[in-house]
């Protein structure tokens, strides 16, 4: 590799919940490195996503929706999405096709003023419009809100124009090393990445105040004594009250049986390995709210 005609560099995504930064940062990469669902601020970590190729190595940055927050949960989310767009080389704003413009777009725009990189306008989710041509409205109401270096309307579910997309952050990246090694595709550890798949099959299964009000932390991982070949999971899922926890466990225990088995099935492949995984769910009131609860269960400002 010579460092004179190779390319790498820092991306930020950014931009309001539900935009769909997680899916493309897992398309990017290949595999899944970041939880998503159809619940609002699903992302609550800054995640790495390494593409390395032969003439390139990307690091994305998959950061939370920014909305109003109404915790301190909440707003260390926010904060730690503006902080990831320091000390990049790119910035990717997302946002859906609309008719006009989003105060919360809006907002992050202008708070994005204040550097001096590209700045990308990708539109995702253009398969959701009847005529093409239609994105033609929200391309002139942002670009009238911000010098962007560059427009792409995309679609993530139906890979439309993410290469094209592609070899435009390639034209902004500098020449340089790799900072990660090939095989590597993010920087999170496995008992994190399990902690969060997890997190995501209650997210999927549950609905009203509960996909927002739990956390999961993995205590162990280790090889099992009893059945040959298997690894032993034990983690934990954190509600705040005693209500949340009964409809976590479910009647009979059917939910926590279904998050177990959905589980399971990305654990697997996370370990390369038959797992038993068990899990315990615990109250800790108003969490979200708690600056100590907050570093305990890995919402700490620094781990953000």
């Amino acid at each position: 590799m010579q460092i004179d005609t190779y390319k790498s560099g820092f991306v930020a995504v950014i931009g309001r919940p539900n935009v769909g930064k997680s899916t493309l940062i897992n398309k990017l990469v290949g595999k899944k490195v970041a939880i998503i669902s159809n619940k609002p601020q699903t992302t609550r970590n800054r995640i790495l996503g390494i593409v390395t190729t032969e003439q390139y190595q990307i690091a994305f940055t998959d950061t939370p929706g920014i909305h109003k927050a109404q915790t301190e949960l909440g707003r260390r989310m926010v904060s730690a999405s503006y902080e990831a767009t320091h000390g990049v080389d790119c910035i990717l704003f997302m946002t859906t096709p609309v008719k006009q413009v989003l105060k919360g777009d809006e907002i992050i725009l202008s708070n994005l003023k204040k550097n001096r990189l590209p700045v990308f306008l990708v539109i995702n989710k253009v398969d959701q419009l009847k005529r093409f041509n239609d994105i033609d409205l929200t391309i002139a109401l942002y670009k009238d809100l911000y010098p962007f270096a560059g427009v792409y309307p995309i679609s993530v579910l139906e890979d439309k124009n993410v290469n094209h997309l592609l070899e435009g952050i390639q034209t902004v990246l500098p020449f340089g090393p790799k900072y990660y090694p090939d095989t590597m595709a993010s920087d999170h550890s496995v008992s994190f990445l399990i902690g969060e798949s997890i997190r995501e099959k209650i997210l999927n299964l549950t609905k009203e105040e509960i996909p927002h009000s739990i956390a999961c932390v993995v205590e162990e991982i280790k090889d099992s004594l009893e059945v040959a070949g298997y690894k032993d999971v034990y983690a934990t899922i954190y509600v705040e009250r005693d209500s949340q926890k009964k409809i976590i466990i479910g009647k009979n225990g059917d939910m926590i049986k279904a998050i177990k088995e959905k589980s399971i099935v990305d654990i697997r492949k996370l370990l390369n390995s038959k797992v038993h995984l068990d899990l315990w769910v615990k109250v800790k009131k108003d969490w979200k709210d708690r600056p100590n609860d907050l570093k305990s269960l890995g919402y700490s400002e620094d781990s953000l």
